[in-house]
């Protein structure tokens, strides 16, 4: 079959989306699917022989993080030029927006994925947070015009389906345990995020910085135990204040870190910290599981989903800090650590990309069943 896939994010950025995308469409080129990906203009125009088409990608004042790709005519154009079986698109918002509307204006089988937790990120940004129901209803709206929908945990299925949305069915997670692995522990990757200090429980967080990731709920903790150092991996707009917030303590700011550089982080760590509950998964939990790493993670419906607290890491309440303190003080027996060590990373070799990209042609597949079944019956 050959599918169009419109999204909001692509390579060479690099998060969750992108990393599942990623292993759907080198998983559709080895089926033979022909894949096209319509996508921000980043200088990236193939991946696994699909085609990606670029379109024009603007910095907005509110985010300068990253360029974001507005509603365009465009995409009109590129869909009719390819002609798809059907059309997939990742997190309508923007360019997303005009991929839907264009492929249900042209007659294209339409699925939609739901992956970022917008909305609920409107909590934590006053300015905007009025203005929660008109995202919901603006959400709601896009997804509803297609038919069917995917989103990541069950969690945020139940939580979809109570909203509103038509059709939620859940796509499942994986990893890439080759990728991510024990083996790729490395001393000096460790020198460098505990900043020489390696007597330190090293702790990681792996993520975009910003404001719904809660982060900075993490300050008590080094300001209560200083045989505990963090290094903060990756970048976005609540850098700068972060770093003014962590100042004076044992904590490294990395920057963006991928591949390789990645997986010796994660390997070399003690553990993986996840304050927020804003997310619709959370796949560094799974990808630092895979490096055998407990997580510690804030209790959310997509933390609880992944993590078997006592067995995989430990889990604490939102915002309580003696919570988090005592989750953290349960890794100091070795014991302890080492078995939730050994069972994170049993647990994610349970996963493979493999599943989640064939349960996608499955969807793909009863789309088209579903669109024929439209047509007869009219």
């Amino acid at each position: 079959m050959k599918i169009v896939i419109v999204t909001e994010t692509f390579l060479p950025s690099i998060d969750g989306v992108v990393t599942r995308l990623t292993a759907a469409i080198k998983y559709l080129r080895q089926q033979n699917h022909e894949v096209v990906v319509i996508a921000p203009d980043l200088g990236v125009y193939e991946y696994e022989g699909a085609i990606i088409e670029g379109v024009k990608a603007t910095t907005m004042p509110f985010y300068r993080y990253r360029p974001f790709a507005l509603p365009q005519r465009k995409v009109k154009k590129l869909l009719q030029k390819h002609d798809p079986d059907l059309v997939h698109v990742v997190n309508p918002a923007l360019v997303g927006a005009t991929g839907v509307y264009y492929a249900k204006k042209l007659g294209y089988p339409l699925i939609a994925s739901y992956h970022t937790h917008v909305p609920k990120y409107l909590d934590y940004y006053k300015l905007y947070k009025p203005m929660k129901p008109i995202f919901w209803s603006y959400a709601r709206k896009l997804h509803n015009m297609a038919e069917i929908n995917l989103c990541t945990s069950k969690a945020i299925q139940e939580e979809l389906i109570e909203k509103g949305f038509h059709n939620v069915q859940l796509w499942k997670r994986g990893v890439d345990i080759e990728k991510f692995h024990p083996s790729f522990k490395d001393e000096s990757m460790h020198r460098r995020l505990s900043n020489g200090q390696v007597d330190k429980k090293l702790l990681v967080f792996v993520g975009r910085l910003a404001a719904e990731k809660e982060i900075h709920k993490l300050k008590p903790l080094l300001d209560t135990r200083d045989d505990v150092c963090l290094a903060i991996i990756g970048d976005g707009p609540a850098r700068e204040m972060l770093e003014r917030t962590f100042e004076g303590t044992n904590t490294v700011f990395t920057g963006f870190m991928q591949g390789k550089e990645l997986s010796a982080a994660f390997a070399s760590a003690d553990a993986l910290i996840f304050p927020s509950v804003t997310e619709t998964l959370g796949l560094v939990i799974l990808e630092a599981m895979a490096t055998g790493l407990p997580i510690i993670a804030a209790k959310s419906g997509p933390t609880m989903e992944q993590i078997k607290d006592g067995q995989t890491g430990f889990l604490f309440e939102n915002e309580n800090i003696p919570s988090l303190i005592a989750a953290i003080e349960k890794l100091d027996n070795e014991e302890t650590y080492d078995l939730l060590s050994i069972n994170a990373r049993k647990e994610a070799e349970k996963f493979s990309w493999t599943e989640p990209s064939q349960q996608l042609v499955d969807f793909y597949d009863a789309l088209l069943v579903m669109s024929e079944s439209h047509k007869l019956a009219k």
